[in-house]
């Protein structure tokens, strides 16, 4: 297969969010018929429900700083599937994805015609396949793995990683993961098993009982961490000063955006400061420069100035709340805010913390099957009393209607799902190269 065959072959699958089947048996006889690439590296997986991302790339930027060649798998894309694995830094090409597409496709086929499954593996277990056999042969040190949804039986956790990371966990995909924080913490923290070292950001009493309770069925210490902020910047960088039980880190300028960066930044701190343990060589030096030159496409990104682009995939109501403190602290005004989301998320706890943020509201549907249609968005405006809201049926409309509306020293929030944001972004640059040449 090419690469256009290999997307093709992919989606032929079943929509990523739609054609989910979770449980491992499946991964395990696929990465069994490829040789267990996994075999070849040791791995780090994070869990939780907001910052998974952020914290993988923090921890691919100090591992680089440290001369690592790493392995990073992450989920979703914005705009090219192959951001999802990238090997040293640097996403794979095209036509290794199509060859190793082909390579992972060839060997679901062979089970399927052997009936030692019943279904070809899903969309996203394939391309967790892709991504271990893309960094066996790149010969990767260490691989870097997000979990794509819950933990327990996620294609990621196939890999039994040695080293584990919790981020915050608050609701999302209750369909799958349970209605309460403790069914939902229990799924995550399943990724912890014997043998393995487990680091922790902070939790509720909820989520963290229910993790302590995995760690002492599988007789592991989690490891905690601790922090002071230094100052934020006008653009809402952080400056920190990590406290952890082996060393002091003073003034580290975040690379990423956001008061609640600090808690993903000290857990991939504490995640090198255990991989330095277990014999990789990272130095001090190394962390410090590979947090303050972390970046994280989607996630509190900044465009130009005329006006001002802000891109954030808030997709469940904690990640609205942290981009509402943003936006209170560091937002420009007038801000026009463009919103488009899951039918199955929370959308009325989302929207009760940024639709009042905006002056103008513009709702948008999303061209993916699982998209809130723009009617349901405005019925959730109506309820909290928001006037005069605007409704397109696509986001390329959305975008230029906000540009239209926004003037110059104000601000463009795209936000409600990293499915928007995939959509929006390139047109964001092809917009502001168009405003500059205006200018």
């Amino acid at each position: 297969m090419d690469y256009d065959e290999a997307l093709q072959y992919l989606l032929s699958l079943g929509h990523e969010t739609l054609a989910i089947k979770l449980g491992l048996r499946n991964t395990r006889l696929l990465l069994d018929s490829l040789n267990n690439p996994a075999n070849s590296f040791p791995a780090v997986q994070i869990a939780g429900t907001n910052g998974k991302g952020s914290t993988a790339s923090f921890l691919d930027s100090i591992c680089l700083q440290a001369g690592i060649r790493t392995g990073l798998y992450t989920s979703p894309h914005l705009e090219s599937i192959t951001e999802r694995i990238k090997v040293a830094g640097v996403e794979i090409s095209h036509e290794d994805f199509a060859r190793y597409a082909t390579t992972v496709r060839d060997a679901a086929h062979r089970l399927l015609d052997n009936s030692d499954i019943d279904a070809l593996p899903t969309f996203f277990e394939h391309v967790t396949a892709i991504a271990l056999v893309a960094f066996r042969e790149a010969r990767v040190e260490l691989a870097i793995l997000e979990t794509g949804l819950g933990g327990r039986l996620d294609a990621t956790t196939a890999v039994e990683a040695s080293v584990c990371g919790i981020t915050n966990i608050g609701f999302d995909h209750e369909e799958y993961l349970g209605n309460t924080i403790e069914s939902i913490a229990a799924e995550k923290a399943a990724i912890i098993h014997e043998g393995s070292t487990a680091v922790l950001a902070p939790q509720t009493v909820e989520a963290y009982k229910a993790i302590i309770t995995r760690c002492n069925e599988v007789n592991v210490t989690p490891v905690l961490k601790c922090m002071t902020i230094e100052l934020v910047s006008e653009d809402g960088r952080c400056k920190v000063t990590f406290e952890t039980r082996n060393d002091t880190y003073e003034n580290v300028w975040l690379g990423l955006r956001g008061r609640h960066q600090l808690e993903n930044a000290c857990l991939a701190l504490q995640l090198a400061e255990v991989l330095r343990g277990r014999g990789f060589r990272i130095t001090r030096e190394a962390i410090v420069k590979g947090l303050e030159t972390a970046s994280h496409p989607g996630r509190l990104e900044l465009f130009g100035e005329t006006p001002v682009f802000l891109l954030d995939g808030a997709h469940n109501p904690s990640g609205a709340k942290a981009l509402q403190e943003f936006l209170n602290e560091f937002g420009r005004h007038p801000l026009t805010i463009i919103f488009g989301t899951m039918r199955d998320k929370r959308i009325d706890q989302i929207a009760e913390h940024l639709f009042p943020l905006a002056d103008d509201l513009i709702l948008t549907e999303i061209d993916n099957p699982r998209s809130a249609s723009k009617d349901t968005l405005l019925a959730v405006a109506k309820k909290i009393n928001r006037r005069n809201v605007i409704t397109t049926t696509t986001s390329r409309d959305a975008l230029e209607l906000a540009i239209e509306k926004t003037p110059s020293h104000g601000m463009i929030c795209i936000t409600g799902s990293l499915y928007l944001i995939g959509e929006i972004r390139s047109q964001i640059r092809q917009s502001e190269k168009r405003l500059q040449k205006t200018t």
